[in-house]
């Protein structure tokens, strides 16, 4: 689709606050707030505000709020659940796009397969493929982010990760274009797919298998099980890097002697070395500093250079 009309007439040097322009110019039902706390909205529990908080009510709401900030010249960024994200201290200067309403929230079974809005709770996505008799997602079971979220990361767990197990996407461009893509038609990479780099994921079909109920409950317990033993219960944003070549991130932060040492709030998890948990009081400050010794010295003894699993987004 193709937003035009009263969002042309914006110009990019208007002095009405943003959130107020959004909250005219959207339906009744999307949700418009200012200096929006982020810190409540990430699984890592720190950073600063949004300037715009939006929630589009349906995919008209979404293509209006893109080309309103492109007209504007406003950043904008567009998150899921908040795992696999550190909002800096000083927050998001432009506008938070959250795809939560209940129009990207839907789950339908066709089949052997379900066609999942964006917005959708991956652990829902799993007990929903349980209830049908469907198999394959059990691992999405424990990764406390979205649909939408984990396609932008190609996020795995278990041996399994998010394009092994889809069948097309559902697009929208910087335009507000929106596209159905083969899984086929969509270059993926360890822990990200480009395309949605500059591309808003809004739904997906996932491609499952018949199985009885008690298989996949079965496996979704294993997992579960085994997430329990090793990964921390505190607040984190999941694995801070992504894994070298040669040696899980994990294992090789451990031998480097970092499991529960701490920056202010912040801490290397001694769960699993791969996770920086918050104690507390951990600022975003303390997290990335905390994360930059480790890279320094994983590249000081190791030669190994870490890269951030995590999205790193705002202004300090």
């Amino acid at each position: 689709m193709t937003i035009t009309g009263d969002i042309m007439e914006v110009p990019k040097s208007s002095s009405v606050n943003p959130a107020v322009e959004l909250a005219r110019i959207l339906s009744a039902a999307a949700v418009v707030r200012r200096d929006e706390p982020l810190a409540k909205r990430t699984t890592l529990r720190v950073g600063g505000p949004a300037d715009v908080y939006v929630e589009p009510a349906n995919e008209s709401d979404l293509a209006v709020t893109v080309e309103f900030c492109h007209a504007r010249g406003l950043s904008f960024f567009v998150m899921g659940r908040g795992s696999n994200l550190l909002v800096r201290d000083g927050g998001f200067r432009g506008v938070v796009i959250c795809l939560a309403s209940q129009d990207f929230s839907r789950v339908e079974i066709e089949g052997e397969r379900l066609r999942c809005g964006a917005g959708v709770k991956l652990k829902q996505v799993a007990v929903d493929a349980k209830r049908a008799g469907l198999a394959g997602v059990e691992f999405l079971e424990g990764i406390p982010g979205s649909v939408g979220g984990a396609l932008r990361m190609n996020a795995g767990a278990m041996g399994g990760q998010m394009f092994d197990v889809i069948e097309s996407v559902r697009v929208m461009d910087r335009a507000g274009q929106v596209r159905e893509l083969t899984v086929a038609e969509i270059p993926v990479e360890y822990r990200c797919c480009p395309l949605l780099k500059d591309h808003i994921a809004l739904g997906a079909v996932f491609r499952c298998r018949a199985a009885t109920r008690a298989e996949v409950e079965q496996r979704m317990n294993t997992f579960s099980e085994k997430r329990w033993e090793s990964q921390p219960s505190m607040p984190s944003a999941g694995c801070m890097f992504k894994n070298p070549a040669t040696i899980p991130a994990g294992k090789l932060i451990e031998e480097l002697g970092f499991k529960e040492k701490r920056v202010g709030g912040a801490m290397v998890s001694k769960e699993h070395g791969n996770f920086i948990v918050n104690t507390g009081n951990a600022t975003a400050h303390d997290v990335l500093e905390l994360a930059a010794l480790i890279k320094a010295r994983a590249w000081s003894e190791r030669k190994i250079e870490l890269q951030t699993e995590v999205e790193i987004v705002g202004v300090d």
